[in-house]
């Protein structure tokens, strides 16, 4: 497989999973297969965050305090006749502008700032530094104390929300140095077992829309031993579907490779995996669970689907070992994930 497919394919799994504005016809334009993944995603941003600038930077009215030779908005009292006493030509006054000094230009600039450190690309150091000067009255701020919470998106303000789901995950510390020889650069680093979960996920929440099932992920909480009346060993299944308040299916996703050996019935199914979903099964007192495997080009065409009984031939409970293909379009994701539940229930 290409490099190419392959980024085609990480670009699409983050685009989902993030929330990302990426468009397939943007990819072409942006020379995808040029480009790694930070500097395609970097240039991506900068001409978003440029294309909303040039529309208008959000700005909310601030109060401000300022001693001015007249009188704007209020006075401040206490000021004036005490630090100011001394000062009569000048005026105390506390009043409100328009400022750009908040919190989601605050997220832009401090995404800007580490992108300006991280990108080699000339193009986009180009645009960055062109973005530096816009946001150059902006209050420079830590990215751990940026203040997320006072961000509000409403239809003023809409399109700035990819550029704000851009700019988190630009943000989120998942960046390496990488150095081979005399060539430095940086890496975007992600657990491919978290990204393909929650990708996964939120494809599988939008195949089951109107079926009467519900997906959520990491929940459960149960406990796999007690001691006395404390719990031990909480465990939390990567996937549950619900149908109303029943568990009526357990997903386990698993970031490996199945291999196609003909010497090996098991096709390097983990046994430590198998021997989790039994135990997801007794806990939650679910008959149907499921290790989902991504599927790649060495195995047959056709995604695998293989149902063993647990415990004795022919039982009710019932183990299925799964991959699901992450080539193609999202509606076929969909469809064969909304298929792969459909076929655990008789």
């Amino acid at each position: 497989m290409s490099d190419a497919v392959l980024r085609q394919r990480l670009i699409h799994m983050l685009a989902v999973t993030y929330d990302l504005p990426i468009e397939a016809g943007a990819m072409t334009q942006l020379g995808w297969q040029r480009e790694t993944v930070l500097e395609l995603l970097i240039r991506l941003f900068c001409a978003k965050l440029t294309d909303a600038v040039r529309q208008g930077m959000p700005r909310h009215y601030l109060e401000h305090e300022d001693d001015l030779p007249a009188l704007r908005g209020r006075l401040d009292v206490t000021r004036q006749f005490s630090t100011l006493a001394v000062s009569p030509q000048k005026v105390a006054c506390r009043f409100d502008a328009l400022s750009p000094d908040i919190a989601p230009n605050q997220v832009m600039r401090a995404a800007v700032s580490k992108l300006s450190r991280l990108s080699g690309a000339p193009k986009n150091q180009r645009a960055l530094r062109e973005l530096s000067f816009v946001y150059a009255d902006v209050a420079d701020v830590p990215p751990n104390a940026l203040r997320w919470d006072r961000i509000v998106l409403d239809r003023t303000n809409r399109r700035w929300r990819d550029l704000l789901s851009l700019a988190r995950l630009f943000l989120s510390d998942r960046h390496q140095q990488t150095s081979a020889g005399t060539i430095d650069g940086h890496a975007l680093l992600f657990e491919m077992n978290v990204l393909f979960e929650a990708y996964i996920e939120r494809i599988l929440s939008r195949a089951l829309a109107g079926t009467g099932f519900r997906v959520s992920s990491q929940g459960g909480h149960r406990d796999c031993l007690y001691e006395g009346d404390t719990g031990r060993f909480r465990t939390r299944p990567d996937l549950i579907v619900r149908q109303g308040e029943k568990i009526a299916l357990i997903i386990d996703t698993k970031w490996k490779r199945m291999t196609p050996r003909i010497d090996d019935p098991k096709q390097g199914v983990s046994q430590a995996d198998v021997y989790q979903l039994m135990a997801y099964g007794r806990l939650y007192d679910c008959p149907n669970v499921v290790l989902l495997y991504p599927h790649h080009g060495d195995l047959p065409p056709d995604p695998i689907r293989r149902r063993y009984s647990i415990a004795t031939r022919g039982a009710d409970e019932t183990l299925i070992v799964a991959t699901q293909d992450l080539a193609g379009q999202q509606r076929d994701h969909r469809d064969a994930l909304r298929q792969l539940v459909m076929d655990c229930f008789p």
